[in-house]
């Protein structure tokens, strides 16, 4: 008998994948606790337009995710810190500092998550950030660093 499978089975496969089984196997387990079902036309014509319709989503937010590149490249970010005697800071810049100064300044709401730091910030300057927007789209934002006056 074959069957969709609902959800990823180890066994068996993927999630949204057409897999042949026992008809038992099917009946008592697997379509009783949906992790399956029947394979029939109407079935695999859903699973079509759910997977077209994933694709299209895909492809919008990727869209955006490049718009919101191109914006963030013209941005600039400021942040004041305090400044010790030697020029060194009193702790250091974070991606969640580097968030909330995007979201003053630009208005820009971004998850501190996306910002990439390989270290947390700790000179005065000028830095370029990387931002993970989408899996494949990576920007980059400038940020000033300067004294607190």
């Amino acid at each position: 008998m074959k069957v969709v499978l609902l959800q990823d089975l180890k066994s068996l496969g993927k999630k949204d994948a057409v897999v042949d089984v026992n008809d038992g196997y099917a009946r008592n387990f697997l379509f009783p606790k949906k992790l399956a079902v029947e394979a029939t036309k109407n079935n695999l014509n859903v699973l079509k337009q759910q997977k077209a319709a994933a694709a299209r989503l895909a492809a919008e937010q990727l869209e955006a995710a490049r718009q919101q590149a191109e914006e963030l490249k013209t941005m600039k970010v400021s942040i004041p810190v305090k400044v010790g005697g030697s020029g060194k800071l009193f702790g250091a810049v974070s991606s969640k500092e580097i968030a909330d100064a995007l979201k003053d300044q630009c208005g820009l709401e971004l998850d501190k998550k996306k910002i990439v730091l390989s270290e947390p910030i700790k000179t005065l300057g000028e830095k370029e950030v990387e931002i993970k927007l989408h899996k494949d789209v990576t920007a980059k934002l400038a940020v000033e660093i300067k004294e607190l006056s």
